[in-house]
């Protein structure tokens, strides 16, 4: 039996891992604690029923060079230690890349990754930069689709790495569909990415735009944003808001299936709300989940305000896509082949 190791840094992480997990026997979880607090770690690990780490790096915060740095130093001596046979990575933020590359200089290591294949085509956003590395030195490529399946092919990386298995975040909202309730209808906002927040003039135009909207917004605020916002006092401009604490993964997919509309830059509520037939309006210029644009289900708005108001007063009927590999099966795909 192969001994894993499976590495999260993030929610989305967690999120990926949760379904796979119910199916693996011989493994261990090393955190690298790229998110930090009690809400974007802890509180969705307990919500998902994933088991405490039996690793915990605590790298916190910090720049992309010195992130990936310090997840190396700290994870190479774990590697040497376990010796698994298999490390599981998931999506494309840094734990995933610098775990990636220590593994790639190890012999007897495979490396497995989950989401491969997904491509923006916009090397100025870090994850793709993450992706493309990451895709090109691993062992084991679970693709999530079949255009997926196709970028790798024409990047030259050979079919018998390459696996079609679906998107395994669509196996949580299986799992838990009859445990996630029914909220007030609403619009949802998130914000999270450098791009959108570490700047103080994008990062006002985008509050007042969504403030200014005829309709009552939620904003989860995560940890980032909010620093930001206290930061540059801009307060004023989420009066209109709902503005919360982050929730824990089952509240939140209540809020997302119910909601009117989704406003976001996150990558993984494009897919979720696909799932759940929900509008989405997207704070960024490209993404990775290209076939939510190609089936209509997803609109791309930049840090275009007039455009962002534009879509959502005429928010276009969004509908389920069906993919026969959204059946919840994705997890023991993966794990049969592993």
């Amino acid at each position: 039996m192969n001994k894993l190791l499976i590495v999260v840094g993030t929610r989305p992480n967690f999120v990926k891992i949760a379904p796979l997990i119910k199916h693996l026997k011989n493994y261990k979880i090393l955190h690298t604690g790229q998110h930090y607090s009690n809400m974007m770690s802890k509180g969705f690990l307990k919500g998902l029923g994933i088991p405490e780490p039996d690793y915990n790096l605590n790298v916190g915060s910090g720049s992309h060079a010195e992130q990936t740095a310090s997840i190396m130093s700290l994870f190479e001596p774990i590697c040497l230690k376990e010796k698994p046979d298999i490390v599981i990575v998931v999506g494309d933020v840094n734990s995933t890349l610098a775990c990636s590359l220590v593994v790639s200089k190890i012999p007897n290591i495979k490396l497995a990754h989950i989401e491969s294949g997904e491509r923006s085509f916009d090397r100025t956003m870090p994850e793709e930069v993450n992706r493309v590395i990451v895709d090109h030195i691993s062992d084991y490529l679970f693709c999530s689709t079949e255009q997926a399946v196709n970028n790798l092919l024409l990047e030259g990386i050979s079919n018998n790495k390459i696996h079609l298995v679906g998107n395994i975040v669509i196996d949580n909202l299986v799992e838990h569909k009859k445990s996630i309730t029914t909220f007030k209808s609403h619009t949802l906002f998130t914000l999270h990415r450098p791009s959108n927040t570490d700047d103080k003039e994008t990062l006002t135009r985008i509050l007042s735009c969504i403030n200014g909207l005829n309709t009552n917004v939620l904003f989860p605020i995560h940890p980032r944003t909010k620093k930001k916002i206290e930061q540059w006092n801009l307060n004023r401009y989420t009066t209109n808001m709902d503005v919360v604490e982050p929730f824990g993964y089952l509240e939140f997919m209540s809020l997302l299936k119910n909601a009117k509309c989704v406003i976001t830059d996150s990558g993984g509520i494009q897919v979720e709300a696909a799932y759940f037939e929900t509008p989405c309006i997207t704070l960024r210029n490209s993404t990775e989940h290209t076939f939510t644009l190609r089936r209509g289900v997803n609109v791309l708005v930049g840090n275009d305000m007039k455009k962002l108001k534009y879509e959502f007063y005429n928010i276009r009927e969004s509908y389920r896509i069906n993919d026969l590999l959204w059946d919840g099966k994705v997890s023991k795909r993966i794990n049969n082949i592993l």
